[in-house]
């Protein structure tokens, strides 16, 4: 037989466990506000040619075991590649040709990171 007796209060204990069930929806809205924020700085960055690049931006939270992922997504596809990548890294022209790419993905969404970690981080230190 197991006994186990205890006295005190677990007050503590129970305000922090209810603080981490609470973190998980922090995070959820934190990636969330980030990703509409990181859609609207990509977009005013983008290179506007046709502006289709700058307006296919979109985003996806997801979680996974207890892993939380931010993902920024652009549909401007052409003959199955993407077209931010090309304006981001540089590509080859159909005539022999080369086009430098421009870093404007990194530099817009820096920010944005720095403001989801600051967030996150109060949110658990403050548990």
């Amino acid at each position: 037989m197991l006994s186990v007796t205890s006295s005190g209060s677990f007050k503590n204990t129970e305000q922090f466990l209810r603080a981490m069930l609470r973190l998980d929806s922090i995070i959820s809205a934190a990636m969330h506000a980030g990703g509409k924020e990181g859609v609207n700085a990509l977009a005013s960055v983008t290179p506007k040619e046709s502006g289709r690049a700058a307006s296919s931006w979109g985003y996806e939270v997801a979680k996974s075991g207890g892993v939380h992922t931010l993902t920024w997504t652009n549909t401007d596809i052409e003959d199955g590649f993407p077209v931010v990548i090309m304006l981001q890294y540089g590509h080859g022209t159909g005539t022999g040709g080369y086009v430098a790419g421009q870093d404007f993905i990194n530099p817009a969404i820096k920010p944005i990171f720095d403001r989801i970690a600051d967030k996150v981080w109060k949110a658990v230190t403050s548990a």
